[in-house]
């Protein structure tokens, strides 16, 4: 009894260690007794690879997207673009999709790159926006690769990206927050020709008072003006000349000496 006893457990350690090394020569990882390899502090991409590992680990799905979404913007920050769209369609949720796509072209957009390097980058984020089913977060993924291209300088592009878009309201939209992009980097010819595609007099006038607002802020008073006369609303112009007024007078407070009391001894 004994002897079988004991023939029933070699038996089995045999075969629990057959299925280990079967599935170690399949390349499956372990996750029970794998060992932490301590990555050099320096060494970033060792430490995004410890993040991806265990993103792997984890089991809520929100939680997961959400780190792999982060993990790719720092993949694509360091120029490991590869890496970074690898990992979009390993994310389910389809927001966080469209909010990948967007960091990666964000940063793709910083890096010194050729245009032709970048145009490429951007059609291989296009392809992975095709590919979320979700009719919300598809625009949304549109909307942000035009907001990307623009952000990079490529205004064609972004025209272009934003122009496919069939639903009205979020083609406008696109337009809209593509402007501000042009605005925040100061190209006033940019953003009032993009402005201009905006079939919709409420986004259009929308998109006059926002970005007359943000070249108002940098004092750029000149073109805050010319975009705030081309508000066809009179509440909506007459905020925005407000506006410039406003921010005209923090200027000048701003150039004032600290203190209105020096006087003389």
């Amino acid at each position: 009894m004994v002897i079988k006893i004991f023939s029933i457990l070699v038996c089995t350690f045999i075969l629990i260690t057959a299925e280990n090394n079967f599935a170690y020569s399949q390349g499956v990882p372990s996750t029970e007794n794998d060992p932490i390899t301590r990555c050099d502090i320096t060494d970033r991409l060792c430490l995004m690879k410890q993040i991806n590992k265990n993103a792997m680990k984890i089991e809520e799905q929100s939680w997961r997207d959400q780190t792999l979404r982060e993990l790719a913007k720092a993949y694509a920050a360091d120029s490991y673009l590869n890496e970074a769209i690898a990992l979009i369609p390993l994310i389910k949720t389809p927001d966080t999709q469209a909010m990948t796509i967007r960091g990666i072209g964000m940063e793709l957009a910083d890096l010194q790159k050729s245009k032709e390097e970048k145009d490429a980058v951007f059609q291989t984020l296009r392809a992975e926006a095709e590919k979320i089913t979700h009719p919300p977060s598809y625009a949304i993924a549109l909307t942000y690769i035009a907001m990307s291209q623009a952000f990079a300088g490529d205004n064609e592009g972004a025209w272009a990206t934003a122009a496919s878009m069939k639903n009205d309201a979020l083609r406008h939209k696109a337009y809209a927050e593509t402007a501000e992009i042009q605005a925040q980097q100061g190209d006033s010819q940019a953003t009032m020709k993009t402005i201009e595609f905006i079939e919709s007099s409420t986004f259009r006038n929308k998109a006059y008072d926002i970005t007359s607002g943000i070249f108002a802020k940098a004092g750029n008073f000149d073109d805050a003006y010319t975009l705030a006369l081309k508000i066809e609303n009179a509440y909506k112009q007459a905020k925005a000349l407000q506006n410039i007024l406003d921010a005209q007078s923090h200027a000048t407070k701003q150039t004032l000496p600290e203190s209105k009391n020096e006087a003389a001894p």
